[in-house]
C-alpha cells in the first residue's frame, strides 16, 4: 500500500536531493501551518506556529518510504538524540485537507533562523 508524504525542503522539486523522489508520484503543491528553520544546508519544521510552510505532496511506496526513513534518520534506534521523526498530519492538498506523512524537525526553533516566508525554495541563502 502507497502512503502520502509531505516534503518542504531538500526533497521537493528544484532542490538538492529531488533526484530521491524519482519513483514517486508528485501529486501537487501544498501547505501546513507551522514554522520552518534553517538548520544548515536544510530545514526543519515545526508543526507549532501559524506561518503557511509550503511543500509538495508524493505518493509513495512502502520501499522508497524506508530509503526517505533513513535518509532523514529514522528508525536508527535512538529516537532521543534524532533530528527528525515521521508524523501524520493534516495538509492542504488543492484546497482539501489531506492526510499525510511529515518528517518533523525534533531539536524545536530556539536558536536556528526561521524562515518567515515559509518556502524553502524562496528563502535567501
Amino acid at each position: 500500500m502507497n502512503d502520502l508524504l509531505f516534503v518542504y525542503g531538500a526533497l521537493r522539486k528544484g532542490a538538492s536531493n529531488e533526484w530521491r523522489m524519482k519513483d514517486a508520484c508528485w501529486l501537487g503543491g501544498a501547505e501546513v501551518p507551522g514554522t520552518l528553520v534553517k538548520i544548515d544546508w536544510y530545514p526543519g519544521l515545526v508543526l507549532k506556529g501559524d506561518t503557511l510552510v509550503q511543500g509538495e505532496v508524493y505518493e509513495v511506496g512502502p520501499e522508497l518510504l524506508g530509503e526517505l526513513d533513513e535518509f532523514e534518520g529514522i528508525g536508527l534506534g535512538d529516537d532521543h538524540n534524532g533530528e527528525y521523526h515521521r508524523i501524520k498530519a493534516l495538509v492542504n492538498l488543492d484546497g482539501q485537507a489531506t492526510e499525510v506523512w511529515i518528517y518533523e524537525w525534533l531539536k524545536g526553533v530556539e536558536g536556528y533562523e526561521v524562515v518567515s516566508s515559509g518556502d524553502w525554495l524562496g528563502a535567501p541563502p
